[in-house]
């Protein structure tokens, strides 16, 4: 019996978690904080690397032709819709991590996590790795 319910524990677990990284993959509504009013759409998707990635498919806010004029290097003046702003996450436990998720408002990187829970999707920004200094939106599975 004991062999049994190792067995199942064992089999099932690694089930699990990745159901979770599963339900992370697709569109999502972003928020903004502040007036609570949907942003965009960003797909997360995996690469052929292994690694998550998130980019905005659409904008729902503003014009169509936004840029990113606050950020550095490759990514500067780059159309919003098209940017890549989740970046190098590694699926551990179920969650996205270890990655970087660009602010398009600030042109800032900052660590990342991104996790479900109640069904919406967490993303957790940080200033430092473990995510003490930070924030957290909620996006909305988009149809």
């Amino acid at each position: 019996m004991r062999h049994f319910i190792l067995f199942t524990v064992l089999f099932w677990l690694p089930v699990c978690v990745f159901g979770q990284v599963n339900q992370i993959v697709g569109s999502w509504k972003t928020v903004d904080d502040k007036t609570g009013d949907n942003f965009s759409i960003v797909e997360i998707y995996k690469g052929s690397n292994g690694l998550y990635y998130g980019k905005i498919a659409k904008m729902l806010v503003g014009p169509a032709n936004q840029v990113c004029d606050k950020c550095e290097g490759d990514d500067h003046n780059k159309p919003l819709e098209g940017l890549v702003i989740i970046r190098d996450m590694k699926a551990i436990d179920g969650e996205l991590r270890e990655g970087r998720v660009l602010d398009p408002e600030s042109g800032k990187f900052y660590y990342g996590k991104i996790y479900i829970k109640e069904g919406r999707l967490v993303l957790r920004g940080s200033l430092d790795k473990r995510g003490f200094l930070g924030r957290n939106q909620t996006w909305i599975k988009a149809n």
